[in-house]
């Protein structure tokens, strides 16, 4: 991918990002799966990134038995690969993409007071950066940018 596309997104949101994840993860050939769904289901109720470690104890409790954070890994690193979620890579934590199969960069602004991540599209950045990789001779593959400081919330 030479430049990140410039398209919209729809933004899903409950069933309906439930729904969309299971349609991109099927058209790209993978199984949707009743522990895949669960775990996809867990990741899209958080509103701040959340670790393999707060889904495997949250899908524990709710199902009276204990699911192995390597697991819950495997399923997360599918996700990612196939951009139904976000990696924000210096928490080691995810978010649900709310437009699942879309690629794009992944650009996040990381507050270090509350966590809170927010994902922002910018095809400009994309661009730039994608160009900056090229001139050095390397192909951008998955460019992830944070950006670290504090929310409006916690300044």
């Amino acid at each position: 991918m030479a430049s990140a596309p410039s398209h919209t997104h729809h933004e899903h949101s409950g069933e309906d990002l439930v729904a969309a994840a299971r349609a991109a993860l099927t058209a790209s050939g993978e199984q949707w799966t009743s522990m895949r769904e669960a775990v996809f289901t867990e990741l899209a109720r958080h509103e701040r990134p959340a670790s393999a470690y707060d889904i495997a104890d949250n899908l524990s409790r709710e199902r009276g038995k204990r699911v192995a954070p390597n697991s819950i890994y495997r399923i997360l690193d599918l996700f990612v690969s196939n951009n139904l979620a976000l990696r924000v890579e210096s928490a080691n934590a995810f978010l649900a993409n709310t437009h699942p199969g879309c690629q794009h960069d992944c650009i996040f602004l990381v507050c270090d007071e509350c966590g809170e991540a927010s994902h922002v599209d910018d095809e400009e950045v994309s661009r730039s950066v994608r160009a900056l990789a090229k001139r050095r001779d390397f192909k951008a593959e998955r460019p992830v940018l944070e950006i670290r400081g504090l929310c409006s919330a916690c300044v």
